[in-house]
């Protein structure tokens, strides 16, 4: 007996899901525990894991392609064991005369339900995202030259042909049972853009262009022209950044700071930490700089509540519990993993915290869970020798704490003498109906004592 498997619901805003990969392909033997695919979610890309020993039977919805939470994506079941789609469900389709190509009239047609099920093209980054917009479920559209000859194609590709004047009847479908999508039309359109430039245009480009051994221009280095559908994880972070700057208002403090004495705590905790895992066989946890400063904002957080609030519809929401989002980059965007109660572990904990939820990240198998819920954010671009920045605020926290690079530079010292130190600039953005500028700047000297005399954090 065949097993639909389904979208899942990966998140607690999510409507649709786009499968970035198949990990299987069809005749495979799987079992229990088997990635089956990677489902992109509003929030992040994930494994999609099978609970079912059999053999792959067939598969729904492509790579590319987006689905309904709910909705079928592929059948398990015994080898050789034939399969049923899904019941009928009906459909629009509409059908293009072909003296009057621009003229489309809608009507309702049957069609199989695994087809009227998957959303044709993607909907749409941040991280701790909350809103995802609703996905409305679009239908499949005939089109045709004539009434004996239909081409099936989804309505958003119907449209942008339309637009581009593209000839449906010259291009090839890639979605289910030969469905154009919106893909389809986009890769057309470059085609026809190519083909369309002159002989002489084209014999010029190629002489005026050397191509190194990796293919690539040394005109144009690795520009291309290209149209990338929006990914689920892009979509939301341009919501939620946007939202943030156009309703929160946002006012910087800076504070540069000596960050010599916190480099050389670093390397005599590692070195110690390394001597005890030799005679103990145990493993090395490395502390990084990053470490430290989670911990030195967890320290310094708990004797500044205001900063550790949100906004509420008409009261201002003070949290008991420091939960600590950082910044991961991964591909297509970037994530923030939550560091739960940072206040209460130590450092060695937070540090094996977060090197786990960093493993995680960048191997997607990240919750939507440990990435929500945070109350403070700490954005770090140091290893990308950035001197400063100021950061964005994720809400709903009230403030995001902004890490630049060491830099050597010439200090005066306590006899003023002038000596080569190393100092790092920290940026703190806040929400300024939540903290006013000398709550921001008492918090901001809090963390700065805290990192130039980390002995006061590690009691």
């Amino acid at each position: 007996m065949s097993v639909i498997i389904e979208m899942p619901k990966l998140s607690d805003t999510m409507s649709v899901g786009t499968v970035v990969k198949w990990h299987k392909n069809v005749g495979d033997t799987v079992a229990n525990g088997d990635t089956l695919a990677e489902i992109e979610t509003d929030k992040a890309t994930m494994e999609l894991e099978n609970f079912e020993d059999g053999v792959l039977l067939k598969i729904l919805v492509e790579e590319g392609e987006e689905a309904p939470i709910g909705s079928p994506l592929a059948f398990v079941g015994e080898e050789g064991e034939e399969v049923d789609a899904p019941k009928p469900q009906k459909e629009l389709s509409s059908t293009v005369s072909e003296n009057e190509p621009s003229s489309v009239s809608d009507s309702v047609s049957e069609s199989t339900g695994d087809e009227s099920k998957i959303a044709a093209t993607p909907t749409g980054e941040a991280i701790s995202a909350d809103d995802f917009p609703e996905s409305p479920k679009e239908p499949i559209e005939e089109v045709s030259a004539s009434t004996d000859n239909r081409i099936r194609i989804s309505p958003l590709a119907k449209k942008i042909a339309t637009e581009k004047n593209l000839d449906l009847s010259k291009i090839k479908g890639t979605g289910p049972s030969g469905r154009i999508v919106k893909k389809d039309i986009l890769g057309a359109e470059i085609a026809n853009d190519k083909v369309e430039s002159s002989p002489t245009e084209r014999t010029q480009a190629k002489i005026s262009e050397k191509v190194t051994s990796e293919g690539h221009s040394l005109k144009n280095g690795l520009l291309e022209s290209k149209v990338v559908p929006l990914s689920g994880m892009r979509s939301v972070i341009a919501k939620r950044l946007t939202e943030s700057k156009t309703t929160i208002p946002h006012f910087y403090l800076q504070r540069e700071i000596n960050i010599k004495p916190l480099l050389e705590t670093r390397v005599a905790l590692n070195e110690n930490a390394e001597r005890h895992s030799k005679l103990t066989a145990t493993d090395f946890n490395k502390i990084s700089v990053n470490d430290l400063i989670l911990k030195a904002c967890a320290e310094s957080i708990k004797w500044h509540p205001e900063i550790n609030t949100s906004w509420g519809d008409s009261e201002i929401i003070f949290h008991d519990t420091v939960d600590i989002a950082f910044g991961v980059a991964v591909d297509g965007g970037l994530l923030t993993p939550v560091i739960r109660n940072a206040s209460t572990l130590s450092l060695i904990d937070i540090s094996g915290e977060a090197k786990n939820l960093i493993s995680l990240a960048r191997g997607k198998k990240l919750s939507p869970e440990s990435m929500s819920g945070s109350t403070f954010t700490v954005t770090n671009l140091g290893m990308y020798n950035i001197d400063f920045f100021s950061g964005i605020i994720n809400p709903p926290n009230a403030a995001i704490l902004s890490v630049g690079s060491s830099i050597k530079k010439p200090v005066i010292d306590d006899s003023g003498k002038i000596i080569v130190g190393q100092t790092l600039t920290l940026g703190l953005s806040c929400d300024h109906r939540l903290v006013d500028g000398a709550v921001g700047a008492s918090f901001l000297n809090s963390l700065a004592n805290n990192l130039e005399n980390p002995a006061c954090m590690l009691v």
